[in-house]
């Protein structure tokens, strides 16, 4: 039985558009960021209200191609067409852009986009390694600070860092709490979701009511499972989704996993636990702190990436999975590389199914990764009843 909250969790999409309009005409600074490596807690420290911009529909793919090659990764064709047709209320309404050096496309999309708005970018260093790194993402972190006061005429004060991050700090550890339910053997919630939930967040205009609503959503889904009621049967195979970020309009995999008989429990990817895992050092230099925390996030733009297996399988243990699915969006070449490393590591040292699918948002491909997905879960229930003879044979 789905919770009933989720009913108020998604209408948030429509009172976010209302509320993100209100806010600007009544003078409040909208600043629009797309990654997870965005310092939200500067933006919020500058009295701004910080948003996620859209991205994960395939709809303004169509108009992103007049201007950018087809052979490009969706998120990025996706971001640009949601910019060039005013579609995205969060666009619209943004005063500045926040924009990052995540991967080549999305720097040279970003020449074009930052001529439709006042943008910033933030130059992420190639590694998370070493004290030289840390010390070039403090000095972008200040760089951005320093932006936003000029753009909006105002000072940053340490006073202010410190609230904006324990703000996010306790977003973040609710939406930790929220994903950590699906540890329980069955899952309570749905992939799909658990996805939307957190995919959500992003766009709340009030931060604190996006987080008296996640609290509700945990008690309800507790209450359930006091009662034994859970979303999957204890025998569905869990699953852990890894890879591109998804949203609301992306989330084909999980659908299909999930309508296959699969259980979705962990997503570790930059929409779901990844930003969640570290938070800020509320007790250090805010500056410092910032920067620390998001240098940990262990995208696959940076080399070395130890940090997104070591985080792969504190989930796989965690929440008992079967298997590691790795999602890869078409064109997006560092998480297309890696996906090597990961499938090595979740055979050999997990000793758990792997399969990565490439796609892109389009429904064309569904029958496709449908087949290959039953065929993926077949193995794993093959395996589990090898497993069981094994075990009976011992007994």
């Amino acid at each position: 039985m789905r919770p009933a909250i989720m009913e108020q969790v998604e209408a948030l999409r429509g009172i976010n558009s209302v509320r993100i309009k209100e806010a600007s005409e009544a003078g409040k600074k909208v600043v629009g960021m797309y990654c997870v490596f965005s310092p939200q807690e500067i933006a919020l420290a500058a009295d701004a209200i910080a948003v996620t911009l859209c991205g994960t529909k395939q709809e303004p793919i169509e108009f992103a191609e007049k201007e950018l090659p087809r052979n490009l990764c969706p998120l990025i064709k996706s971001s640009y067409g949601f910019a060039i047709t005013d579609k995205c209320p969060y666009f619209y309404f943004s005063d500045v852009l926040l924009a990052e050096t995540t991967c080549d496309g999305k720097k040279k999309m970003y020449e074009l986009m930052g001529k439709i708005k006042p943008m910033h970018i933030m130059n992420l260093p190639q590694t998370s390694q070493g004290e030289d790194a840390l010390e070039f993402w403090k000095k972008e972190m200040v760089h951005f600070k320093t932006f936003l006061e000029n753009q909006f005429g105002l000072e940053i004060t340490e006073e202010k860092l410190r609230e904006a991050i324990k703000l996010v700090n306790r977003e973040r550890k609710a939406m930790r709490r929220l994903h950590q339910l699906n540890a329980h053997k069955p899952a309570p919630m749905t992939g799909m979701d658990m996805m939307l939930a957190q995919w959500l967040k992003g766009f709340n205009v009030d931060r604190e009511a996006g987080i008296e609503i996640i609290e509700k959503l945990i008690e309800e889904v507790e209450q359930q499972m006091e009662k034994g009621i859970y979303a999957f049967e204890e025998k569905a195979p869990r699953i852990l989704l890894t890879g591109c970020p998804i949203g609301s309009g992306s989330e084909k995999v999980v659908k299909i996993l999930e309508e296959s008989g699969a259980s979705v429990v962990a997503l570790e990817n930059c929409t779901g636990y990844k930003g969640l895992d570290v938070l800020v050092d509320e007790e250090k230099e805010p500056i410092i702190a910032l920067a620390e925390k998001y240098l940990s996030t262990p995208c696959s733009c940076m080399t070395p990436n130890r940090g997104r297996l070591d985080l792969i399988e504190r989930l796989a243990k965690e929440y008992q999975v079967d298997g590691v699915v790795d999602l890869t969006w078409q064109a997006c070449h560092t998480y297309n590389i890696e996906s090597f490393t990961v499938k090595n590591f979740v055979k050999d040292t997990l000793n758990l199914s792997f399969l990565q699918i490439e796609t892109d948002y389009s429904d064309s491909d569904e029958g496709q990764i449908k087949v290959r997905v039953e065929a993926f879960l077949e193995t794993i229930e093959q395996g589990k009843n090898t497993q069981d003879a094994v075990a009976a044979t011992l007994e």
